[in-house]
């Protein structure tokens, strides 16, 4: 998009503003002042220019991240997050020429299932109604070798429109959480999820967790959105953190779903829905439609951290503009995450620990 000499300037003016500024939020807590803090434990926000729908998978001492590139799968790897630009990539995947998975290949996600790695990615032919979950396979120790097999589509119940779809485990027992249509239409996406009986399928009949109901998550007339569920436990709560509002508004925030551990995710009773975002725009801090999240912790296991996407201006909507970010979060006392605000793009933050 285009942007003005005058927006240009305000930017710098904003950034260098808000790397002196100190509130009391949990991400403003990452702001040390220059004679507190030695310059190699300070990074920047973004850690990747451009990178929309950021995953990270934490195995052992390396951190997998992938995002869309909308023509392939590329998959990196680093043992510092916030090294991440000049962390070692490669392409594991890349669509056929045509066909039902050929095109479109939206937010993929890598994980470790029962000893092997899948990547989960969205797919269609061409045609947007045509999304679907698909995923691949690879059976050796480190996913950067080996070979990425193709398994082709995720068997999911009514094989209805879906993208951003998680795996997650909860005691003991896989789940599966996509965002997709109720019918053939695209009119709103809601968040189903089911049980799975193996890595590539699920069994039983989907179960709609939640559609956007709220003002905030109908900022944008049609389609209505939510998306991009992420699960997260602490102690016995457990949490789906998920984007809401239209991607290519400003509005784009992120919400949350909370539920008892001992309680059956399968049924709707069980989550509950906070009324208001619990992560959203900070315009003056040049973050834009934060959403798409991830989680990772430190790399001596002490802090949790979220990675996340924005826009450096406002009215990028959902293009390549889109940076990779990450913050430290905290805690409630009753076990809810607190997230603060976007970090102001450029100020200077402390690095995970163990990372210096």
């Amino acid at each position: 998009m285009k942007r003005s000499v005058h927006c240009f300037v305000l930017f710098i003016l904003l950034s260098g503003l808000q790397s002196c500024s100190q509130n009391s939020t949990p991400g403003s807590m990452n702001h040390p002042a220059d004679d507190q803090e030695q310059p190699d434990s300070l990074f920047r926000n973004p850690i990747l220019t451009r990178g929309p729908d950021p995953w990270v998978f934490q195995y052992e001492d390396q951190y997998y991240v992938t995002h869309t590139t909308g023509n392939n799968i590329t998959l990196y790897r680093t043992e510092k997050m916030s090294a991440l630009s000049s962390a070692a990539s490669k392409v594991v995947w890349t669509p056929p020429a045509a066909g039902p998975n050929s095109s479109g290949i939206w937010a993929p996600e890598i994980h470790r299932v029962e000893g092997k790695w899948y990547i989960y990615y969205a797919a269609d032919d061409g045609d947007n109604a045509n999304h679907r979950m698909w995923v691949l396979e690879n059976s050796s120790e480190d996913p950067f070798a080996g070979t990425w097999m193709d398994k082709g589509k995720m068997e999911l119940p009514d094989d209805k429109w879906a993208i951003d779809g998680s795996p997650f485990e909860l005691d003991g027992q896989w789940y599966f959480v996509w965002s997709g249509w109720e019918g053939n239409v695209n009119v709103q996406q809601n968040i189903y999820i089911a049980k799975m009986q193996t890595p590539t399928q699920t069994t039983g009949a989907r179960v709609l967790l939640t559609a956007p109901t709220l003002p905030w998550e109908t900022n944008a007339t049609s389609p209505t959105v939510v998306e991009g569920p992420q699960f997260i436990r602490r102690a016995d709560k457990a949490h789906i953190v998920y984007s809401a509002g239209g991607c290519w508004t400003d509005g784009y925030s992120l919400g949350l779903l909370t539920a008892n551990v001992q309680d059956n995710p399968l049924q709707p009773g069980s989550w509950s829905k906070s009324t208001e975002p619990v992560f959203v725009t900070n315009s003056t801090g040049n973050a834009h439609g934060p959403g798409h999240n991830g989680f990772f912790q430190s790399a001596d296991g002490t802090e949790d951290w979220i990675i996340y996407h924005a826009n450096p201006s406002p009215g990028q909507g959902c293009g390549d503009q889109r940076s990779i970010r990450i913050q430290k979060f905290t805690w409630d006392e009753s076990g809810f995450p607190v997230f603060g605000e976007p970090v102001p793009l450029n100020s200077r933050m402390v690095k995970p620990s163990g990372e210096f």
